[in-house]
């Protein structure tokens, strides 16, 4: 219990140091988003608003009351994030920050929790494979797949994919979540239409990290099939199905599983690119966006949405493995950082 009490602490610790730092950001570097904001609304209204107008304009979009002591302005802004209100975007017509990120949430958790799966099935069923098969033709081919592919960024695989299989040959959308004509909602035509606008962005995903999944798990499974305890399960006369599945693969999947739940708190922040390259508009594509723009508020509750899942994600993996693998370390020794 003490030992859950003090990573609950810290994950507390690590998202409120990182809305401090986006307060830092915000409030204190010349030339930051106040400042800009302040040149904008001046040029905007050509003079006819007043010092105390633009102070209130910039308060509603940033969360800071910039005419109010520092420690006030602070403590204001730390209340309404936690409220969830992250102010008013200066570039998507004064929408509130969460009204622009939120409906852009489900995409992207679609889009990598989708391309995570097929991933890590693929990589540790190819894994167990080569294992199994060690130092075969199969073995040192996959390897050789699984490291080349492992090798080459995932933006670069994308541009590969989206030029030869979107542009040349137009087997699938270049942009967008579904098809303009399609109307959402649970049926067979939307869902269709949303997996085949998110081919391109999975299949790139997919490409270029299971290879690394693959890799892991034959590292493991060939160390598990060494240890002694294999030998007497065969002398017993265990089928060999049973072995692989209950004594190889459970024990080689278990040290994966704390990056692969770090891996699900990176998706916000891996989709920043690859959500740009294909138009694809989730919470990566509009940070980008908010980037070019210089929409201050969007790119700061992006920067906080991707903290958050990333601590989250940690926090999860590192409170729930000894739960999974009894062999773990208790107490303060465990980290699966």
């Amino acid at each position: 219990m003490n030992y859950i009490v003090k990573r609950t602490a810290q994950a507390v610790f690590t998202v409120f140091a990182v809305i401090t730092l986006s307060f830092v950001i915000i409030r204190l570097l010349p030339g930051g988003p106040a400042d800009y904001l302040r040149a904008q609304l001046i040029q905007r209204s050509g003079g006819s608003l007043t010092q105390e107008q633009i102070n209130q304009r910039i308060a509603s979009q940033t969360n800071i009351a910039v005419d109010e002591p520092l420690y006030v302005q602070y403590v204001d802004y730390m209340a309404s994030i936690l409220r969830g209100d992250f102010g008013t975007s200066v570039w998507y017509s004064n929408e509130p920050v969460i009204a622009v990120l939120g409906p852009a949430i489900p995409w992207t958790v679609f889009l990598m929790a989708t391309s995570l799966f097929i991933a890590f099935v693929l990589g540790v069923t190819l894994g167990a494979f080569m294992a199994y098969r060690e130092g075969s033709g199969f073995d040192v081919g996959s390897t050789g797949v699984s490291l080349l592919t492992n090798s080459v960024p995932y933006y670069v695989i994308a541009l590969l994919l989206l030029t030869f299989l979107g542009y040349r040959m137009e087997l699938f959308p270049t942009g967008g979540q579904y098809a303009s004509e399609t109307t959402p909602g649970l049926n067979l035509e939307f869902v269709l239409s949303a997996l085949h606008h998110g081919a391109l962005p999975i299949l790139s995903l997919v490409l270029a990290s299971f290879g690394g999944w693959a890799l892991n798990m034959r590292g493991n499974s060939i160390r598990v099939l060494g240890e002694d305890y294999l030998r007497v399960a065969r002398l017993r006369g265990l089928p060999e199905r049973r072995i692989a599945l209950r004594y190889v693969g459970r024990n080689a999947i278990l040290p994966m599983y704390t990056g692969l739940l770090i891996a699900i708190g990176f998706m916000f922040g891996g989709s920043i690119i690859l959500e740009e390259i294909f138009a694809y508009p989730g919470v990566g594509y509009y940070m980008i966006q908010a980037i070019n723009a210089r929409d201050y508020p969007v790119m700061m509750g992006a920067f906080i949405l991707i903290t958050v899942a990333v601590t989250i994600g940690v926090f999860i993996a590192d409170v729930t493995y000894g739960w999974i693998d009894p062999r773990a370390e208790g107490g303060g020794t465990r980290e699966s950082y």
